[in-house]
């Protein structure tokens, strides 16, 4: 089994900044694609930045120039380093791994903004 487990989350004030981490354990193969999305309240779950194995970066426009996603492959960990906070950045954040044998995804971790 592959188990992807998300850590960083946590309540802080508008402007504040946060670190999000996901590790991928268990039967491992090689990691394609990982990414984190993001889930609000009555809302849909939203793409919010995705690295490919080799560093390219993807970001939805209303996180360019705020997170930065990076990625360790020798710990098979995925980062969100989350900056200028908002309220509206408020949701469940989930993290996914792409693997030849499938897509996995995390368990989640709260992220409030308060103003």
């Amino acid at each position: 089994q592959v188990h992807l487990v998300e850590s960083g989350g946590g309540l802080v004030q508008a402007g504040g900044s946060l670190r999000l981490s996901c590790a991928v354990t268990g039967r491992i193969f090689s990691i394609n694609a990982m990414a984190w999305y993001r889930q609000a309240p009555g809302k849909q779950r939203e793409l919010v930045a995705e690295i490919t194995s080799g560093g390219i970066t993807g970001y939805a426009d209303s996180m360019k120039g705020r997170f930065t996603i990076y990625r360790d492959n020798t710990k098979n960990t995925v980062y969100l380093q989350m900056n200028s906070l908002k309220p509206e950045d408020t949701a469940v954040y989930y993290c996914r791994a792409q693997m030849v044998t499938g897509n996995f995804w995390g368990q989640g971790t709260q992220v409030t903004v308060s103003s």
